[in-house]
């Protein structure tokens, strides 16, 4: 018997931890060069427009936005079947399901103003090229600045504890000491990019 909905709880984790992870990665990474100063993040910036833009464009519709689209409608759906119980059971790993369907909903809301403005408006429309100039100027703005950073924290938090998820879904992790070891590295490296992030947004203010 072929059961639907067991493997596309299995599509939507490996769509979220592989493509949130990539473009996660991507932005830390290329955002990462403005703790070098303007120079270093317009040449990473300028690297990206380097990709022909038929290309380019497929990547982002075909790569990244269809499986981000898909891993957020059936991640909403999910999050409204989910009993959220940390309130009743104080353990972390409760805590960390309820947290992951914080940064969700979150995250939906974030990435709609975040590509919006930036990717659709700022870059497509009035063909303003991003620049380290620009970000800048953008988070002059300290609620801006607050909300892009916890943009970011949630991201980085539900990446990473989808990695414990993952790991359990797909039956790598059968052990309550391998999980506990696989969550511990995740937390680990939650709070590494959590740094460096605040490291790179600090950079856009000085």
């Amino acid at each position: 018997m072929f059961h639907t909905t067991f493997y596309i709880r299995r599509l939507h984790s490996i769509c979220g931890l592989a493509v949130l992870g990539m473009v996660l990665f991507e932005h830390i990474f290329t955002n990462s060069m403005a703790i070098f100063g303007p120079a270093a993040l317009n040449g990473a910036l300028e690297m990206m427009e380097l990709i022909p833009k038929p290309i380019f464009l497929g990547l982002e519709l075909g790569g990244i936005a269809i499986p981000l689209l898909f891993h957020a409608i059936y991640g909403v759906y999910i999050a409204l079947q989910a009993n959220n119980n940390a309130s009743n059971y104080g353990y972390c790993r409760n805590r960390n399901f309820t947290l992951q369907r914080w940064t969700a909903w979150y995250l939906v809301i974030f990435l709609i103003w975040h590509v919006g403005y930036l990717r659709l408006y700022t870059k497509g429309i009035t063909g303003t090229p991003i620049s380290y100039e620009l970000l800048q100027n953008y988070f002059q703005n300290p609620v801006v600045v607050v909300l892009y950073v916890l943009g970011m924290f949630a991201a980085i938090f539900h990446f990473c504890n989808g990695i414990t998820t993952f790991c359990m879904t797909w039956g790598i992790t059968k052990g309550p000491r391998s999980q506990n070891v696989v969550s511990v590295l995740s937390m680990g490296l939650c709070a590494i990019l959590c740094l460096i992030t605040l490291t790179f947004m600090g950079s856009y203010l000085i």
